[in-house]
């Protein structure tokens, strides 16, 4: 289950995602495979090479692609999607989930 954002935010995630840039929505979630795990990030993008090689960065493999739908996407959470969107620069979305403290 997603909740925590915006129509409009999920809209403007997809439209990056189709026009093939690196596209990165955070939402919160919960799912009983992943205990402790409040927030999920997808790591989108259409272009699928690119995605792909943005992915190796940070070990995440091809055959993880969430391919549903026409966003594909990684799925990034737990400690993995701390660090990614750390590196990213992303720490706006970490601070509006509560995974960092607000500077």
């Amino acid at each position: 289950m997603a909740f925590g954002i915006k129509r409009v935010e999920l809209q403007a995630w997809k439209k990056e995602v189709s026009e093939g840039q690196m596209a990165f929505l955070t939402h919160y979630w919960l799912d009983e495979r992943f205990p402790g795990c409040n927030t999920v990030t997808k790591a989108g993008c259409a272009d699928i090479d690119k995605l792909v090689e943005w992915g190796k960065q940070y070990g995440l493999k091809r055959e993880w692609i969430d391919m549903r739908d026409d966003y594909p996407h990684f799925d990034l959470f737990g400690k993995h999607e701390l660090e990614i969107l750390i590196s990213e620069g992303l720490t706006d979305q970490l601070e509006r989930f509560g995974l960092i403290k607000k500077a």
